[in-house]
């Protein structure tokens, strides 16, 4: 069998205007798309749920920024890549073996 070649993405480094652009277009919160990537949720003082990891992505004031290959899996999780979309793997002679086949997400052109 032949292995799949390897999808070549953009994968640009995003500003915080941008990460916080992507976001509301996919109509998260800032602790749901927090919670999406994998990033930590903390209690608020107000007692709401809060990611200071993403605020601090999103702050035009803070000089972390998210990594490329990070935002380009938000825009393809969200549905917003400008040139792929995932959708779900059905053969089942998967090359990740019988756990993840017919499971497997995918990214393909649209």
């Amino acid at each position: 069998m032949t292995p799949t070649p390897a999808i070549a993405l953009d994968m640009p480094v995003p500003t915080g205007d941008q990460l916080k652009a992507a976001r509301t277009a996919a109509g998260l919160s800032q602790a749901q798309a927090a919670e999406l990537m994998g990033y930590p949720l903390q209690t608020g003082s107000r007692g709401g749920v809060q990611s200071r990891t993403w605020q601090a992505l999103e702050s035009t004031s803070d000089e972390r920024n998210m990594q490329g290959p990070v935002y380009a899996m938000f825009l393809l999780l969200t549905g917003q890549h400008p040139a792929f979309h995932l959708e779900r793997n059905q053969r089942p002679d998967s090359a990740h073996g019988p756990e993840t086949a017919g499971g497997k997400e995918t990214a393909s052109p649209e």
